[in-house]
Protein backbone atom coordinates (compact mmCIF):
# COMPACT_ATOMS: atom_id res chain seq x y z
CA UNK A 1 0.00 0.00 0.00
CA UNK A 2 1.21 3.56 -0.87
CA UNK A 3 -1.00 6.49 0.04
CA UNK A 4 1.25 9.38 1.06
CA UNK A 5 0.53 12.80 2.90
CA UNK A 6 2.58 15.86 3.69
CA UNK A 7 3.26 16.91 7.09
CA UNK A 8 3.65 20.50 7.93
CA UNK A 9 4.98 21.98 11.03
CA UNK A 10 3.79 25.27 11.33
CA UNK A 11 4.98 27.97 13.86
CA UNK A 12 4.07 31.28 13.17
CA UNK A 13 4.16 30.92 9.37
CA UNK A 14 0.88 32.26 8.82
CA UNK A 15 1.90 33.96 5.60
CA UNK A 16 3.50 31.15 3.96
CA UNK A 17 1.88 28.35 4.48
CA UNK A 18 -1.08 28.79 2.48
CA UNK A 19 0.66 29.09 -0.47
CA UNK A 20 2.41 25.56 0.38
CA UNK A 21 -0.78 23.96 1.17
CA UNK A 22 -2.12 25.12 -1.88
CA UNK A 23 1.18 23.73 -4.18
CA UNK A 24 0.29 20.28 -1.91
CA UNK A 25 -3.10 20.00 -3.00
CA UNK A 26 -2.73 20.85 -6.37
CA UNK A 27 -0.33 17.53 -6.46
CA UNK A 28 -2.98 15.68 -5.07
CA UNK A 29 -1.19 15.72 -1.66
CA UNK A 30 -3.49 15.58 1.47
CA UNK A 31 -2.15 17.83 4.23
CA UNK A 32 -1.51 17.31 8.03
CA UNK A 33 -1.00 20.74 9.69
CA UNK A 34 0.55 20.74 13.37
CA UNK A 35 -0.25 23.85 14.70
CA UNK A 36 3.30 24.11 17.38
CA UNK A 37 1.48 26.52 19.80
CA UNK A 38 1.61 29.15 17.09
CA UNK A 39 -0.56 33.03 17.67
CA UNK A 40 -3.43 33.14 17.57
CA UNK A 41 -2.99 34.98 13.94
CA UNK A 42 -1.22 32.20 12.78
CA UNK A 43 -4.11 29.58 14.20
CA UNK A 44 -6.69 31.67 13.20
CA UNK A 45 -5.35 30.84 9.10
CA UNK A 46 -4.75 27.49 9.81
CA UNK A 47 -8.39 26.97 11.20
CA UNK A 48 -8.93 28.34 7.68
CA UNK A 49 -6.98 25.96 6.06
CA UNK A 50 -8.44 23.32 7.72
CA UNK A 51 -12.10 24.25 6.44
CA UNK A 52 -10.56 22.61 2.63
CA UNK A 53 -11.23 19.15 1.38
CA UNK A 54 -8.11 16.59 2.51
CA UNK A 55 -6.55 19.39 4.94
CA UNK A 56 -5.98 18.05 8.95
CA UNK A 57 -5.06 19.96 11.47
CA UNK A 58 -3.73 19.10 15.15
CA UNK A 59 -3.13 21.50 17.19
CA UNK A 60 -0.26 21.42 20.44
CA UNK A 61 -1.30 23.66 23.62
CA UNK A 62 2.66 23.76 24.43
CA UNK A 63 5.40 24.74 21.46
CA UNK A 64 7.18 21.31 20.80
CA UNK A 65 10.24 22.35 18.48
CA UNK A 66 10.16 21.38 15.14
CA UNK A 67 10.79 17.56 15.86
CA UNK A 68 8.42 17.12 18.56
CA UNK A 69 6.00 18.75 15.82
CA UNK A 70 6.83 16.45 13.39
CA UNK A 71 6.46 13.16 15.10
CA UNK A 72 3.01 14.53 15.91
CA UNK A 73 2.09 14.67 12.70
CA UNK A 74 3.65 11.42 11.88
CA UNK A 75 1.93 9.65 14.07
CA UNK A 76 -1.47 11.53 13.23
CA UNK A 77 -0.98 10.69 9.34
CA UNK A 78 -0.66 7.06 10.49
CA UNK A 79 -3.98 7.20 12.45
CA UNK A 80 -5.40 8.89 9.63
CA UNK A 81 -4.60 5.39 7.61
CA UNK A 82 -1.61 7.13 5.23
CA UNK A 83 1.49 4.82 4.77
CA UNK A 84 3.89 7.43 4.13
CA UNK A 85 4.78 10.98 4.84
CA UNK A 86 6.04 13.81 2.57
CA UNK A 87 8.14 16.42 5.44
CA UNK A 88 7.56 20.35 4.22
CA UNK A 89 8.62 23.34 6.47
CA UNK A 90 6.14 25.96 6.20
CA UNK A 91 8.15 28.51 5.61
CA UNK A 92 8.24 27.98 1.37
CA UNK A 93 11.66 27.25 1.57
CA UNK A 94 11.52 24.11 -0.20
CA UNK A 95 11.08 23.62 -3.73
CA UNK A 96 7.61 22.46 -4.05
CA UNK A 97 7.71 20.89 -7.91
CA UNK A 98 9.86 18.32 -7.06
CA UNK A 99 6.90 16.60 -4.92
CA UNK A 100 5.88 14.16 -7.60
CA UNK A 101 9.89 13.12 -8.24
CA UNK A 102 9.98 12.85 -4.54
CA UNK A 103 6.66 11.07 -4.65
CA UNK A 104 7.27 8.54 -7.47
CA UNK A 105 10.53 7.68 -5.98
CA UNK A 106 8.65 6.75 -2.51
CA UNK A 107 5.64 4.00 -4.77
CA UNK A 108 8.68 2.93 -6.50
CA UNK A 109 10.36 1.96 -3.42
CA UNK A 110 7.56 1.49 -0.47
CA UNK A 111 10.48 0.62 2.12
CA UNK A 112 12.79 3.39 1.18
CA UNK A 113 13.05 6.42 2.94
CA UNK A 114 13.33 9.32 0.39
CA UNK A 115 15.47 12.20 1.59
CA UNK A 116 16.12 15.44 -0.21
CA UNK A 117 19.71 15.94 -1.20
CA UNK A 118 19.57 20.42 -1.20
CA UNK A 119 20.74 22.66 -3.82
CA UNK A 120 21.74 25.91 -2.28
CA UNK A 121 21.17 29.53 -4.05
CA UNK A 122 22.85 33.11 -2.77
CA UNK A 123 19.95 33.07 -0.24
CA UNK A 124 21.08 30.54 2.15
CA UNK A 125 22.18 31.94 5.55
CA UNK A 126 26.39 31.87 5.31
CA UNK A 127 26.56 30.54 9.26
CA UNK A 128 24.28 27.87 8.91
CA UNK A 129 25.90 26.67 5.45
CA UNK A 130 29.37 26.57 7.06
CA UNK A 131 27.61 24.79 10.66
CA UNK A 132 26.04 22.24 8.40
CA UNK A 133 29.62 20.65 6.92
CA UNK A 134 30.63 20.36 10.35
CA UNK A 135 27.10 18.16 11.42
CA UNK A 136 28.08 16.03 7.83
CA UNK A 137 31.46 14.92 9.33
CA UNK A 138 29.69 13.73 12.72
CA UNK A 139 26.86 12.08 11.09
CA UNK A 140 29.33 10.05 8.89
CA UNK A 141 31.07 9.02 11.94
CA UNK A 142 27.94 8.59 13.86
CA UNK A 143 26.82 6.34 11.25
CA UNK A 144 29.54 4.35 10.18
CA UNK A 145 28.98 5.23 6.86
CA UNK A 146 28.76 7.92 4.17
CA UNK A 147 25.62 6.67 3.11
CA UNK A 148 24.10 10.49 4.32
CA UNK A 149 25.49 12.69 2.52
CA UNK A 150 23.05 16.10 4.04
CA UNK A 151 21.18 15.23 7.16
CA UNK A 152 19.91 19.17 7.74
CA UNK A 153 17.15 19.12 5.15
CA UNK A 154 13.71 18.66 6.49
CA UNK A 155 12.32 17.57 2.56
CA UNK A 156 11.62 13.87 3.28
CA UNK A 157 9.06 11.12 2.49
CA UNK A 158 8.95 8.96 5.52
CA UNK A 159 7.86 5.17 5.63
CA UNK A 160 5.18 5.14 8.55
CA UNK A 161 5.70 1.99 10.31
CA UNK A 162 9.43 2.03 10.34
CA UNK A 163 9.59 5.66 11.04
CA UNK A 164 7.15 5.42 13.82
CA UNK A 165 8.58 2.12 14.93
CA UNK A 166 12.20 3.97 15.78
CA UNK A 167 9.89 7.13 17.18
CA UNK A 168 8.01 4.99 19.49
CA UNK A 169 11.45 3.42 21.22
CA UNK A 170 13.89 5.85 21.19
CA UNK A 171 13.70 9.69 22.80
CA UNK A 172 14.73 11.77 19.95
CA UNK A 173 15.55 15.16 19.85
CA UNK A 174 12.21 17.87 19.70
CA UNK A 175 13.96 20.55 18.17
CA UNK A 176 16.36 21.16 15.12
CA UNK A 177 18.36 18.31 16.34
CA UNK A 178 15.86 15.58 15.15
CA UNK A 179 16.63 15.88 11.78
CA UNK A 180 19.87 14.39 11.77
CA UNK A 181 19.47 12.02 14.56
CA UNK A 182 16.60 9.91 13.53
CA UNK A 183 18.79 9.63 9.85
CA UNK A 184 21.37 8.03 12.09
CA UNK A 185 19.41 6.34 14.33
CA UNK A 186 17.57 4.50 10.78
CA UNK A 187 20.66 3.79 9.45
CA UNK A 188 21.62 2.01 12.49
CA UNK A 189 18.69 -0.11 11.93
CA UNK A 190 19.72 -0.76 8.18
CA UNK A 191 17.01 1.28 6.84
CA UNK A 192 17.06 1.84 3.03
CA UNK A 193 17.64 5.11 2.09
CA UNK A 194 17.50 7.36 -1.46
CA UNK A 195 18.92 11.01 -2.02
CA UNK A 196 17.31 13.35 -4.71
CA UNK A 197 18.82 17.01 -5.13
CA UNK A 198 16.01 19.50 -4.40
CA UNK A 199 16.42 23.31 -4.44
CA UNK A 200 16.20 25.26 -1.60
CA UNK A 201 15.67 29.19 -1.30
CA UNK A 202 15.50 31.04 1.90
CA UNK A 203 12.83 33.84 0.57
CA UNK A 204 14.45 37.30 2.35
CA UNK A 205 11.13 38.33 4.28
CA UNK A 206 10.76 34.81 5.66
CA UNK A 207 10.67 33.83 9.21
CA UNK A 208 13.80 31.13 10.18
CA UNK A 209 13.02 30.28 13.97
CA UNK A 210 16.55 28.27 13.98
CA UNK A 211 18.43 29.71 16.71
CA UNK A 212 22.52 29.83 15.30
CA UNK A 213 24.60 29.27 19.08
CA UNK A 214 21.21 27.95 20.97
CA UNK A 215 20.53 24.66 17.97
CA UNK A 216 23.90 24.54 17.18
CA UNK A 217 24.72 24.18 20.57
CA UNK A 218 21.71 21.29 21.00
CA UNK A 219 23.27 19.85 18.16
CA UNK A 220 26.34 19.65 19.08
CA UNK A 221 24.85 17.86 21.78
CA UNK A 222 22.97 15.20 20.07
CA UNK A 223 26.02 14.13 18.15
CA UNK A 224 27.86 13.80 21.14
CA UNK A 225 25.02 11.41 22.39
CA UNK A 226 24.90 9.95 18.94
CA UNK A 227 29.11 8.72 19.06
CA UNK A 228 28.48 7.24 22.55
CA UNK A 229 25.26 5.13 21.71
CA UNK A 230 27.06 4.27 18.49
CA UNK A 231 29.82 2.75 20.93
CA UNK A 232 27.79 0.78 22.78
CA UNK A 233 26.10 -0.43 19.95
CA UNK A 234 28.61 -1.11 17.26
CA UNK A 235 28.46 -5.06 17.34
CA UNK A 236 24.92 -4.70 16.60
CA UNK A 237 25.08 -2.10 14.32
CA UNK A 238 27.73 -3.91 12.31
CA UNK A 239 25.82 -7.37 12.33
CA UNK A 240 22.94 -5.93 10.75
CA UNK A 241 24.80 -4.24 7.93
CA UNK A 242 27.21 -7.37 6.89
CA UNK A 243 24.73 -9.82 7.73
CA UNK A 244 23.84 -12.37 4.90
Amino acid sequence: MHNPCAVIPVYNHETAVPAVIDALLARGLPCVLVDDASSPACAAVLEQMAEREQVFLIRLAINQGKGGAVMAGLREAAQLGFSHALQVDADGQHDLTDVDNFIQRSQADPEALICGYPQYDASVPKGRLYARYLTHVWVWINSLSLQIPDSMCGFRVYPLPAALALIDSVQLGRRMDFDPEILVRLSWRNQPMHWLPTRVHYPQDGLSHFRLFHDNALISKMHAKLFFGMLARLPLILWRRWRP
